[in-house]
């Protein structure tokens, strides 16, 4: 399960320094074979590539009603893998879908996690806040 933020910065190629705590997540049975896509928030998704397929299956049994959003997750879908240092190659592609340009936010998110441009997610979470709490969240016990 992955939890947690981590602010990062990618280098000039476009690698991501994955942090020391998710590392053994992600190389643990796939050998740091890692499948990113975009998410319709805005962020990227990155997931171990056992939990890519059981999401990949999810979405590619959707309906025809569905098959622009099939498009967006599977067909943006790009496998990666975990360099010796711990680095991912985020492609020019995906960094322009979500609006990354080098300062990043890392959010764990149970069994994958997001990518965000840092400025982009620091101004979706203050609106958030300022927002409603989600009517699932009024019975929560806190």
């Amino acid at each position: 399960m992955f939890q947690g933020a981590s602010s990062l910065s990618l280098d000039a190629k476009g690698r991501l320094s994955v942090p020391t705590r998710h590392r053994d997540a992600l190389g643990g049975p796939d050998g740091g074979q890692l499948t990113i896509t975009r998410h319709p928030h805005g962020c990227l998704m990155v997931f171990p590539r056992a939990e890519w397929e059981k999401f990949r299956e999810r979405v590619a049994a959707l309906p025809m009603s569905a098959q622009w959003w099939k498009r967006i997750f599977l067909g943006n879908a790009m496998d990666v893998e975990m360099d010796g240092t711990g680095r991912v190659l985020v492609s020019p592609e995906l960094r322009q879908a979500a609006g990354i340009t080098r300062d990043t936010m890392l959010l764990g998110m149970g069994n994958h996690l997001e990518l965000w441009d840092r400025a982009t997610y620091e101004a979706k979470e203050a609106e958030a806040l300022q927002g409603e709490m989600p009517d699932v969240f009024k019975e929560f016990s806190f």
